[in-house]
């Protein structure tokens, strides 16, 4: 419910001083949390808004990238300052070094293999929350997906998984 208030805040904030671009963004920001609030038919957490702004982030993200493809550049940099005003209202995000030792922390001592791969990123996603950060979701699968593939997550990959023959049993 926090998240909700400081958004409400921000914007009477934009308004009084006339930033018109801030204002239309968290004008939208604050539409998207009404309708997430009106779709649960219960008032938001901060984890349920915080997935709202993901969402809101990933969608502007596939906008640039349509906006670059189409040569409207203007219509790109808008989308990527809305990223900008809308991330500032999530954890930080941690690197690409941190992610490493976050899946090497959750994935040490479990028995993942690649066919574990909802399993082992759930497991690395829970440890990030905890530590009160968020990831990229698709370096987050590749790093766990490459861990699980070279076996380093799980204590004897042979035994998961025997190769039609190898070895005698």
């Amino acid at each position: 419910m926090e998240l909700v208030k400081q958004i409400d805040h921000d914007m009477v904030a934009a308004m009084k001083a006339r930033d018109t671009e801030r204002t239309s963004t968290l004008r939208m920001v604050k539409a998207a949390l009404k309708n997430k609030e009106i779709d649960k038919r219960a008032p938001l957490t901060d984890a349920e808004a915080q997935q709202v702004f993901a969402t809101m982030i990933k969608q502007r993200k596939d906008s640039i990238e349509q906006f670059q493809r189409g040569n409207r550049p203007e219509l790109a940099a808008k989308e990527a300052r809305e990223i900008v005003l809308i991330e500032g209202y999530l954890p930080k995000t941690i690197g690409e070094e941190e992610l490493k030792k976050f899946v090497e922390e959750a994935l040490a001592g479990t028995s993942f293999g690649p066919k574990d791969m909802g399993a082992a990123m759930k497991a690395v996603q829970a440890k990030i929350q905890e530590a009160g950060a968020r990831a990229d979701g698709r370096q987050l699968s590749e790093l766990v997906k490459g861990k699980l593939q070279l076996g380093a997550g799980s204590p004897e990959p042979a035994a998961s998984s025997p190769e039609p023959g190898a070895g005698s049993q």
